[in-house]
């Protein structure tokens, strides 16, 4: 795999798979990692985050991430409208009392 391309989830556990069946058989976890082409860095990332996960809950955690992150900019933008409308709904007397 080349350096800074991205591995989707269901690749991830394919690739973990592949190691964990490597290295049960004999083969250490360098030559693993390095047959499956990724550093063992990543090896042990991807194993504290996706171990122990079937494909299609790969799937769907990764699905519920991105649906988190999309939610969590909604209430960011909704939160900031707010309160630009209650600074505009303050109008200058709300102003005059900050200047005090």
């Amino acid at each position: 795999m080349k350096r800074g391309q991205k591995t989707g989830a269901e690749q991830v556990v394919l690739k973990l798979r592949q190691i964990e069946v490597q290295t049960a058989q004999g083969k250490s976890l360098a030559i693993a990692c390095r047959e499956a082409e990724i550093s063992e860095q990543s090896y042990y990332r991807w194993r504290k985050e996706y171990g122990g996960l079937q494909i299609d809950q790969a799937r769907r955690m990764k699905d519920l991430e991105r649906e988190n992150a999309r939610l969590r900019r909604l209430v960011a933008d909704l939160s900031l409208e707010k309160q630009v409308l209650a600074d505009v709904a303050a109008g200058p007397e709300g102003q005059r009392q900050q200047n005090l």
